[in-house]
């Protein structure tokens, strides 16, 4: 799937305290807003999900930044664990809306499965202006009593806007376990297929461009 993507318009490697993150920065002229994603647990490609929405958000004037965690270029097949991956994307984020190349805001954060969680954990550390979930873990397949809803709260918390696009058949939960989980169901998109989403990620897409237009009118007001 990564060969489907547009051509970056910058890579930036970023020394973080567990090991050097990579950020691959897409900044369509004249951006407007910018949305920084993580990656999952597992593999070292990004899904389809990830590729289909970067190409459709450039489209529309959004930088998309595609963050590789330090583990993930050390060649590792497991991730490291939550506080190690946040304390690594807090640094590369600063980075990227920083300095003389400081990407434009809005800022909205976020991943998939747990490159969502790292984002629902540091969106206010960072400064975020809204968090998006693709596929967020909300517990662990066949284990709803090990939740993560205080993780996925926390945005909510701190007066965010939060959405959350999650699979009709997802193991890690389906989008009526998530919006039990939060104060309105609307911050919850329902999509074809499981953790992984479908092949042809139309859904996602237009749940995600909903959302984030939604926010960068809103901070254009």
């Amino acid at each position: 799937m990564t060969a489907d993507l547009p051509r970056p318009t910058r890579v930036l490697d970023v020394e973080t305290p567990h090991g050097t993150a990579r950020a691959t920065v897409h900044r369509p002229r004249r951006a407007h807003a910018t949305l920084v994603l993580g990656h999952g647990a597992g593999g070292h490609g990004w899904t389809g999900d990830v590729v289909a929405v970067t190409r459709e958000m450039t489209g529309l004037g959004w930088a998309v930044v595609l963050v590789d965690q330090p583990w993930r270029l050390k060649g590792l097949k497991v991730a490291s664990r939550p506080p190690t991956l946040d304390e690594a994307w807090l640094p590369v984020v600063g980075a990227l809306m920083g300095g003389r190349a400081a990407l434009p805001r809005p800022l909205v954060v976020g991943g998939r499965s747990a490159g969502a969680r790292v984002a629902c954990r540091t969106a206010q550390a960072v400064g975020a202006d809204a968090v998006l979930c693709l596929s967020f873990p909300l517990h662990p397949p066949g284990a709803p009593e090990r939740s993560r809803a205080d993780e996925l709260r926390l945005p909510v918390a701190a007066g965010l806007p939060l959405h959350v696009v999650q699979g009709v058949r997802d193991p890690f939960g389906t989008p009526e376990e998530v919006r039990a989980e939060l104060p309105t169901p609307d911050l919850v998109s329902a999509a074809k297929g499981t953790h992984s989403f479908g092949r042809e990620p139309a859904d996602v897409v237009a749940a995600t461009r909903h959302f984030l237009e939604r926010v960068a009118g809103d901070h254009r007001e």
